[in-house]
Formats: C-alpha cells, sequence, structure tokens
C-alpha cells in the first residue's frame, strides 16, 4: 500500500519580486489573482504574462459558473503555465485551467471529460489554511446542485508550491482566523483518518504544535502578533496540506458543504462551526483510537486534561472568530434534515475519511444541535 506521496517541489521567497525573477515570468504564463495583489506585487514589475482578475468574473468562493466565464475568456489565449496568486478561490480555480480541452467546468467534476494535464501550475497562497498549494483536490459550488464539491486527481497537483510570507500582509484578521483555523481542522482531521500513515502524522503533528503555539499567543498578546508569525503560519498550513492530502479531511468539511453551498459561508468559517462538535462525537462513539493519541497531544499543548481538550480549544479559538447558531447564516429548521441527505447522497468521498463512520442520525443531530 501507498504511505505516502509529494508532487510537488517546495520554495520561498521574501518576496514575489524575487519569485519572478527565478520563475523568468514571461508571456506565456497566465496568471490568476485579485487585483488589489496585482496592484501591490505585480503592477511595478511590468511583466509580459496574461493577467486574469477573479473578481471581474464573480464575487465570493470557486464555482462552476464562475471558473466557465473564465475559460471563456482564456481559451483563445496560448499560454503553457497557469500561476496561481491567491487564496482558496484562486486557487480552485486555477487548477482546472491546467486541464486539457475544458470548455465546462461541471464536466470536469462530474469527470463527463478525460482528465488530462497539459500546461504546468505553480500555486502561491496568499492565505494561511488551505494547504491547496499541495493537494490534488478543487472544491466548487456546483450552483446546479446547490453544494460544494471536490474534484481530486493527480493532475492538480501543482508542479511548484511557493511560500511567500508579504503576501500575507494585507490580510485582514477575520480572513486570517478563518484561514488559520482551517489549517488546523486539516491537520486534526488528516490525523484521525483510518487513511492515516506514520509519515502523514508527523506532518499533522507540527501543523497542529505551531498553529496552536500561534494562537495561543495571538489570545494573549492580540491579532497584531500574526505579522511575527506569518512565515510559520504557511508553513504550518503547507504541513497540514501535505498530512491532508495523503490521508484526507472527513465529517467536519462533509457536514460544512451544504452550508457553505447554500449560504455562501466562506470555507473556513463553514468548517470551524462543526469542528468540535464533530470530534465530540467521534470521542463519544470511539474513544478507543487515534482520537486517544490527539486528545494527549492537544492537552499537552493546551495545558489541560484529556476530557477538556475540545472546551479549551473552543475558547482558544474563539478569541480569534467567534462561532454561532446556523440559523445565524441564514439556516432554516427545514435545511436540518435537507443537508442530511445533501451529505450522505454527494458527501460520501469524504466520509469515507471518518475516524469513525457516521450513521445518517449522528449527521442529522449535528444539524440540529448547532441550528
Amino acid at each position: 500500500m501507498q504511505l505516502f506521496k509529494l508532487r510537488t517541489k517546495l520554495y520561498q521567497f521574501n518576496t514575489f519580486d524575487e519569485f519572478a525573477k527565478e520563475f523568468d515570468m514571461r508571456e506565456s504564463d497566465l496568471v490568476i489573482t485579485s487585483k488589489s495583489l496585482f496592484d501591490t506585487f505585480m503592477r511595478s514589475l511590468n511583466l509580459p504574462c496574461h493577467f486574469i482578475m477573479h473578481e471581474k468574473y464573480g464575487a465570493g468562493e470557486p464555482s462552476d459558473e464562475k471558473i466557465n466565464r473564465i475559460l471563456i475568456d482564456v481559451n483563445h489565449l496560448n499560454y503553457k503555465r497557469v500561476i496561481a496568486v491567491g487564496g482558496g478561490t484562486v486557487i480552485d480555480v486555477s487548477k482546472l485551467f491546467v486541464l486539457k480541452n475544458i470548455t465546462n467546468a461541471t464536466d470536469a467534476f462530474e469527470r463527463k471529460i478525460p482528465i488530462i494535464k497539459d500546461k504546468e501550475l505553480i500555486i502561491i497562497p496568499t492565505t494561511c489554511g488551505t494547504g491547496s498549494e499541495v493537494t490534488n483536490i478543487s472544491i466548487a459550488e456546483l450552483k446546479s446542485k446547490h453544494t460544494k464539491l471536490g474534484f481530486a486527481d493527480d493532475a492538480l497537483f501543482a508542479d511548484d508550491a511557493v511560500l511567500i510570507p508579504e503576501l500575507l500582509q494585507g490580510l485582514p484578521f477575520r480572513f486570517y482566523s478563518a484561514s488559520a483555523i482551517d489549517a488546523l481542522i486539516h491537520a486534526v482531521e488528516s490525523y484521525v483518518s483510518p487513511k492515516a500513515s506514520p509519515y502523514s502524522q508527523l506532518f499533522s503533528k507540527e501543523a497542529i504544535s505551531l498553529s496552536l503555539d500561534i494562537f495561543k499567543n495571538i489570545a494573549e498578546k492580540g491579532e497584531n502578533y500574526r505579522f511575527e508569525r506569518l512565515k510559520d503560519m504557511l508553513i504550518a498550513s503547507n504541513y497540514a496540506g501535505i498530512a491532508f492530502g495523503n490521508a484526507g479531511v472527513g465529517a467536519v468539511h462533509a457536514l460544512s458543504y451544504p452550508l457553505g453551498g447554500a449560504y455562501h459561508v466562506p470555507h473556513g468559517e463553514a468548517n470551524y462551526q462543526f469542528f468540535t462538535k464533530v470530534f465530540k462525537v467521534y470521542q463519544q462513539k470511539n474513544p478507543i483510537g487515534n482520537i486517544t493519541a490527539l486528545n494527549q497531544l492537544l492537552a499537552e499543548i493546551l495545558n489541560t486534561s484529556t476530557g477538556n481538550v475540545y472546551e479549551k480549544l473552543d475558547a482558544i479559538l474563539e478569541k480569534m472568530l467567534s462561532k454561532k447558531p446556523l440559523r445565524e447564516y441564514g439556516m432554516k429548521h427545514a435545511d436540518i434534515d435537507t443537508f442530511t441527505e445533501n451529505v450522505i447522497n454527494t458527501q460520501q468521498r469524504l466520509l469515507a475519511n471518518n475516524y469513525t463512520p457516521f450513521a445518517k442520525e449522528d449527521i442529522r443531530n449535528i444539524f440540529a444541535e448547532l441550528y
């Protein structure tokens, strides 16, 4: 059995300018980014690339409609490399543009076309949570199906992932928090996944330890402390991406997708709403297993007992981003059953990574309790 893989080469630069010179950005590059990042870090360099500003094609997180609008504008271009400079939206969108003969994103997500990579992919994350620069997964809202769906294929691996801490300088604290907490969730979910190996768990543990050290200091010293640790948080996110790229994530992500798809809750924030509740259910259903080692690790880091780790974790994360009842996002009581069915019918790829299997009633109860 395969224990571990990392298909992507990793680089680090202090500035975007250093990256642009080292990678010899040229006319045959398609750069997908945001206007603010372009204006701050790229405009003055007068690069000869083709630039796409993702906001022009629709606000919010990636969707099949947004990807298809961009495809219309770039299909006539002759480009050999795709360079994604942005957060989860930009990265998930960009991965589709390396595929041969793609004209409709939904066809790729539903595998109605051959999945063949015919362009290079370079990913530069500008948030500190997705870890998507080292995974083979793209996630988008399929509006016709009213949910988010993950599309996993080795053709989506980046050839190169580049960490540039200066690109996080302008990230507002709320978005920093949501993405950083998402990185922690990736690390924790992958640690207890049945697909975890000693190799993936090394990365999970390092990501958990590093990110929680940063979070504890933010809780104590205030939100500006994050600027002292931008490089560390990028590395923690990258570690977590390597871990979940090998071991997968489970019910936290699976349950968050209907909420995000129906009510446009940002990905990291949606995951956060379900995080500790899912793990408390895991603990109740199967207290002996990988979760035992996880709880011991968390107890050591958080300086508490193993029986109190999730309460202590909630208290620290609350200093960064508040939880709220799902109904405050617009969720209706009828959605409890609708979302449960949606998870069962569309998220089996993720539910297969659960620490312990969830019955339909387990999923419904979590939605009902958090509603």
